[in-house]
């Protein structure tokens, strides 16, 4: 099992790609493809556009708006102190 920096729930900066700059927080970690999907906290940029082929449940194919996803390198943790164990 790999391990990341981050995790799900976190509150993460994208430092390289479309979303450079963005806050976002992890909705889940793919890490079969080393990657996270993003919750963005702007709500212009909520969700990425990707191509559908057809098929029989949507015939005429086209264009589905769907949550981010970005390598996990592209991400830094940000703010929120770490739990302290007395």
């Amino acid at each position: 099992m790999k391990k990341f920096h981050v995790k799900k729930g976190d509150k993460v900066k994208v430092n390289a790609g479309k979303f450079k700059g963005e806050e976002a927080t992890i909705a889940a970690v793919l890490a079969d493809k080393d990657r996270v999907v993003l919750e963005l906290a702007d709500k212009n940029l909520k969700t990425g556009r990707r191509t559908l082929k057809k098929s029989k449940a949507n015939p005429n194919g086209g264009m589905i708006e769907r949550s981010v996803s970005v390598h996990v390198s592209n991400v830094n943790k940000v703010g929120g102190a770490e739990k302290q164990t007395e």
